[in-house]
């Protein structure tokens, strides 16, 4: 495990593809990177920076999501989302996000997370383990 302290970072580099436009999602019909696969990918990041650092059996669920999609991106795109932890509290993290492509930044969030104790977490919600 490593340690969580602000300013530790985590980078992910993906490239758009036709599944992650908003003509695809349903969250529009132009053929552009979609602002729900943006805000995934965002969160894709976050949880990747801070769960290597957690125990077995705990994980994060996200709490807050601010996302300002700044611009498009098209299909072929190489898009780079950097997640920054900014702050660490007992059970919370929160993150400053941003993607960009070879233009610059497309999308900027602020994001919170809180640890959860996975089986827990869905026993209270009804879901079985393991599904």
């Amino acid at each position: 495990m490593c340690e969580l302290i602000p300013g530790k970072s985590f980078r992910i580099l993906v490239s758009v593809t036709e599944e992650m436009l908003a003509s695809s999602v349903g969250s529009g019909t132009l053929p552009v990177l979609a602002t729900p696969a943006v805000a995934a990918l965002m969160e894709q990041a976050a949880w990747k920076l801070v769960q290597p650092s957690l125990p077995d059996g705990i994980t994060t669920v996200g709490t807050f999501l601010q996302v300002e999609h700044l611009r498009p991106s098209g299909v072929g795109a190489q898009v780079e989302v950097t997640a920054v932890l900014t702050e660490v509290s007992e059970r919370q993290y929160a993150f400053s996000i941003t993607a960009a492509d070879a233009q610059g930044v497309l999308a900027k969030a602020g994001h919170r997370r809180a640890t959860v104790k996975s089986q827990r977490f869905l026993e209270k919600a009804g879901i079985p383990a393991g599904t």
